[in-house]
């Protein structure tokens, strides 16, 4: 069986104590010159690897950031999780993930057992878990959210949670706004969950873009969907079920967008020719749609690496800033002017 290096051979090997070699590859205490290469060149002539895990035990941490997010295999959280995998990339820190299906049961099951392994701190993505309960998480570790405001303070003085969002209702009166320029009038909207946050927020930027512009909401042209492809598909479904006519379709996020243009596809109506779609989000793969989907960005993989910095500065005692996200619009090809016989 192979001999495994441990730290006590790479002290003899360098004719140091274990102490010092630790004090070396710990960086916590300034060792000469002289100790500090021969220490290396051990390393290196032996192949040792630190026990990250070890050390991290010694120091009085678990070296894990847990993260809860909705559901690993959706495109939008699978861009935030790899923006924190970049955040964390330089750290000896290594995220845990786990889903908590946009249920408030299964979030909490999925905080429970993250606390339980344990970890230094939680990143949370969404989701609808109260914020009492995240109130009393931040007593017990460092707590970011992203994409949910930051719950109230409970008056007691304890530590509160950290949150990264965007201005969503600035982002729907922005794709709105970029319809009406169109020349766009009647624009249906494909939003999210009732009780989610975002999608509520959207909503109402939609609504307040059509108010500016003095037209009626016609809540015929109003839909909910679950942020999924297929609901998306359905909603456009219902809208053409419904009869009222639309010169454009605006879905609350990129994936129902999608969904909505295959429904469109299926009913012989193209994109932008007949109808102009328009999503939210900006997922790397709406560049590559058919047409390439006009959208509304907001920088997904920038907010989780700044959640695993901002974590990693309050793991380390450093003074926190948490940014401000401003969405954007991205024109591409999914968007035009309506068909001439639909202009007032």
């Amino acid at each position: 069986m192979a001999h495994t290096v441990t730290l006590e051979d790479v002290a003899r090997r360098a004719g140091v104590s274990p102490s010092t070699a630790s004090r070396v590859l710990s960086g916590s205490i300034r060792v000469t010159a002289r100790k500090t290469e021969a220490v290396m060149q051990a390393v290196q002539e032996l192949g040792y690897s630190p026990n990250q895990i070890a050390q991290g035990l010694a120091r009085g941490r678990s070296m894990n950031i847990g993260v809860v997010t909705q559901d690993i295999s959706s495109v939008f959280y699978a861009e935030m999780l790899r923006g924190i995998e970049q955040g964390l990339a330089d750290s000896e820190y290594r995220p845990l993930f786990i889903s908590g299906h946009w249920q408030v049961a299964e979030e909490r099951a999925a905080l429970d057992a993250l606390l339980g392994r344990p970890v230094d701190a939680l990143i949370v993505l969404g989701g609808h878990t109260p914020d009492a309960v995240l109130q009393l998480l931040a007593t017990r570790v460092p707590l970011v959210l992203v994409g949910r405001a930051q719950p109230p303070a409970d008056g007691s003085g304890r530590p509160s949670a950290y949150s990264l969002r965007v201005d969503n209702a600035l982002g729907a009166r922005l794709g709105v706004q970029h319809l009406l320029e169109l020349g766009h009038r009647r624009i249906a909207f494909i939003s999210g969950p009732p009780d989610h946050v975002d999608a509520q927020e959207r909503l109402r930027g939609y609504r307040e873009a059509l108010a500016h512009a003095g037209l009626p909401l016609d809540p015929q042209l109003v839909l909910h969907g679950d942020f999924q492809e297929a609901s998306g598909e359905a909603a456009v479904e219902q809208l053409l079920t419904r009869g009222s006519p639309f010169t454009a379709v605006f879905a609350a996020n990129d994936q129902m967008a999608f969904g909505a243009r295959l429904a469109l596809y299926r009913h012989g109506l193209r994109v932008p020719q007949d109808v102009s779609l328009l999503g939210f989000d900006n997922l790397t793969v709406s560049a590559y749609q058919t047409p390439p989907l006009t959208t509304v960005e907001q920088p997904t993989r920038q907010m989780g690496h700044d959640a695993a910095q901002l974590v990693l500065s309050v793991l380390a005692g450093q003074p926190q800033t948490q940014p401000s996200y401003q969405p954007r619009l991205v024109q591409r090809d999914s968007t035009a002017a309506p068909p001439a016989s639909t202009r007032p």
